[in-house]
């Protein structure tokens, strides 16, 4: 059985990663794109808070209803047209870390039996609570990751 406490505090912890990763970068910094054929680490951190809200809205309605469809996102789609180039960090930052201690709020309050309730992916098919969390809890090492990538090309 997996351990539901630790995949929270992993959870929890995500904002923070996001944080260090961008310190001090300049905005010509977060604006560059040093490896050609990846975002900007600005658009990298844009994605991160709007998959943020998508997921929160997925694992409530898991725990709400009784199997909720849920819809796929075009992550692209999204970067072109919610204004990644204009959007603030802070803000971003905020908002991600926000999202991440209201969900962890709930997460941590309810029976561990709803981790084993499902929603159905239009795409994917059939996901638990449990297997969302897992999910959007590595996606922010994941981008991060990327982030790294960048400051590396950078040398900042």
């Amino acid at each position: 059985m997996m351990d539901y406490n630790e995949l929270i505090a992993k959870y929890a912890e995500g904002p923070q990663y996001v944080r260090q990763a961008i310190a001090d970068m300049s905005d010509g910094a977060l604006d560059a794109v040093p490896i050609p054929g990846q975002w900007s680490t600005r658009q990298v951190v844009c994605h991160i808070a709007d998959f943020e809200l998508v997921y929160l809205d997925r694992m409530k309605r898991v725990i709400a209803e009784s199997e909720p469809t849920f819809f796929g996102g075009d992550p692209d789609l999204f970067a072109a047209r919610l204004a990644y180039d204009r959007r603030e960090m802070d803000e971003e930052l905020q908002m991600i870390a926000a999202m991440r201690q209201h969900m962890t709020s709930i997460l941590g309050s309810i029976d561990r039996d709803a981790f084993d309730r499902r929603g159905i992916h239009a795409e994917a098919g059939p996901v638990t609570l449990a297997k969302l969390l897992e999910q959007i809890t590595g996606h922010l090492p994941h981008h991060v990751r990327f982030i790294e990538d960048k400051r590396r090309a950078l040398s900042c």
